[in-house]
């Protein structure tokens, strides 16, 4: 299966406390931690959630 690389760019102070939950699901919580994730679609929906404090790294 693939997988996606994601790396934290925003910070998750000031953010409402389900965004800082769906980042820790993700794996992040530290910014510019990189993680590798299966491409599911329920990452990709977290991503969509976050698209201000994650991106793609190709």
């Amino acid at each position: 299966m693939a997988t996606i690389k994601l790396k934290q760019i925003g910070s998750p102070i000031r953010r409402p406390a389900k965004q800082e939950q769906i980042l820790i699901g993700l794996g992040l919580g530290k910014m510019h931690r990189v993680v590798e994730l299966q491409d599911t679609p329920e990452v990709r929906g977290a991503i969509r959630k976050l698209p201000h404090m994650v991106e793609i790294v190709e």
